[in-house]
């Protein structure tokens, strides 16, 4: 093996003298004979000289081969053979050489084998002696397998004589036997992703003003599958929904129901038998539980990721202000980016404890720009609540008190308006709130002992609620304060 360009034109072989001619003598040239020769012009290039006992044979010249350029797309490829472009055996006629069809082949009358003379070397006229029997051939073969055998271990003789010059050992270290082994036991991350993986989907979604793409979980094994509102929203308006499972089939899917009160939605494709993954109890989550992220981010599909339970109950606001959702969030520091929406965060048993639905931005910035360790999931007891009430009506309700909050107030605790807003009362007549006694202008301080500051985040408290539950509110008004008991009331999506 040598280490020149495997693609350049094979050198042309000195011609043989034939056997009835006299060879030169080694080491002095032909006596010239007739007219003396005439000396090169000087401004003639000099010319490579062959050894002087085999006269160079007389071989047209080589025609210029272009450069075949590799894909612009960045991926490695296997390119065709060019075109042959030797001397066609039937016509005589010479084909042009560096052309090439989009199968890897060039022009030709049928007569020349492709790809005989390998990127167009023109290739001599085949001698019309009689041919060899087949004993001749196999005796030719059996020579030159016989003369390379012989040649490579002249070779590595040749190497072992000279010493220094042979390559040094490469031989690298080896693992010691029985040790390169990997215990992955039950409910190793190893585990955990083998486990969930075949269970996580890949959505996109190709609507007029461009494509959406996300992730989603198969929720049930009849083909339904949940994922983000914000994913598939277009999908209400037409859009094509397209599911990729993790052994790269696709199915179109359609739009079962949607809620962007708790940005969650249910599709589903015409298939049975998948695997489901298990939604766990996510009132047993603790701050720092170990956790894996699943999804497609940034459409790279089934990635996992690892981290812990940040935090609980982080009151997070997604979305458009007309369609936001007020989400009682789990914060993660698990790896979530654009395209992880919709896909499962799971705990150690390998069970669903959250929907990825959102990152924080840093201050300043309008879009999301990646992963900064602070990633939100929507509790999977409010994902399971939500989806069974999609799949059983194609709607999801929301439980509200029936007050209006005032955003401006600053201070201890949330205060309800003190006034109407847009022609909407502060607190609704005959509501939750107004039959247990709130007042315009009260402030409540918590809920259910949970203190809040902030609008969201007694939005969030109340939402995290199902219609019916009743809850303890903290309310002061004026310097006393007081202990309610409030029924919530049931409000469907888009009211």
């Amino acid at each position: 093996m040598t280490d020149e360009n495997p693609f350049a034109p094979p050198t042309p072989r000195a011609a043989v003298p034939p056997a009835n001619e006299p060879t030169p003598a080694a080491g002095r040239p032909s006596e010239p004979t007739g007219a003396p020769a005439q000396q090169p012009a000087a401004a003639e290039q000099p010319t490579e000289q062959l050894p002087p006992q085999h006269p160079a044979p007389h071989h047209p010249a080589p025609q210029h081969q272009p450069t075949q350029q590799l894909p612009a797309t960045g991926y490695l490829t296997t390119l065709p053979a060019p075109s042959t472009a030797g001397h066609d055996a039937h016509s005589g006629a010479a084909s042009h050489p560096g052309t090439a069809s989009h199968d890897g082949t060039g022009p030709h009358d049928g007569g020349t084998p492709h790809g005989t003379t390998p990127y167009g070397t023109a290739q001599p006229p085949r001698s019309r002696r009689g041919r060899l029997g087949a004993g001749a051939v196999s005796a030719v073969v059996l020579l030159g397998l016989l003369a390379g055998a012989g040649g490579g271990v002249g070779a590595y003789a040749l190497l072992d004589s000279r010493g220094s010059a042979r390559p040094a050992d490469a031989a690298l270290p080896q693992p010691a036997s029985g040790t390169s082994q990997v215990e992955r036991p039950e409910g190793s991350v190893a585990a955990i992703a083998a486990a969930a993986l075949p269970s996580v989907v890949s959505i996109e979604v190709r609507a007029p003003q461009g494509v959406a793409t996300g992730s989603g979980m198969i929720l049930k094994s009849e083909g339904y599958i949940l994922t983000n509102n914000h994913v598939v929203a277009e999908a209400a308006s037409g859009a094509d929904v397209t599911v990729t499972f993790s052994d790269g089939h696709e199915q179109p899917a359609e739009l079962v129901g949607a809620t962007p009160d708790y940005d969650l939605a249910v599709i589903r494709v015409e298939e049975t038998g998948l695997e489901p993954l298990v939604l766990g109890d996510s009132d047993d989550v603790v701050v720092g539980d170990s956790v894996l992220a699943v999804g497609s981010p940034l459409g790279l599909e089934a990635t996992v990721t690892t981290g812990i339970v940040s935090a609980l109950h982080r009151p997070v606001k997604a979305g458009e202000s007309a369609e936001a959702a007020f989400i009682d969030a789990i914060q993660t520091d698990a790896a979530i980016n654009p395209g992880n929406s919709g896909g499962p965060l799971v705990n150690s048993a390998g069970e669903v404890i959250g929907i990825n639905s959102a990152i924080a931005q840093g201050p300043g910035t309008t879009t999301a720009t990646g992963n900064i360790g602070l990633g939100f999931a929507i509790p999977s007891n409010q994902a399971r609540h939500t989806a069974e009430q999609l799949i059983e009506t194609g709607t999801a309700t929301f439980p509200i008190i029936g007050v209006l909050l005032d955003p401006s107030y600053q201070g201890e605790g949330v205060q309800v308006s003190k006034e109407a807003q847009q022609g909407a009362p502060a607190v609704t007549p005959d509501g939750p709130a107004d039959q247990a006694g709130i007042k315009p202008g009260d402030v409540i301080l918590s809920v259910d002992g949970r203190p809040v500051s902030v609008a969201d985040e007694l939005i969030v408290a109340i939402r995290a609620k199902a219609p019916g539950d009743p809850v303890t509110l903290q309310v002061r008004s004026g310097k006393n304060e007081r202990e309610i008991r409030v029924v919530l009331e049931e409000r469907s999506s888009g009211q």
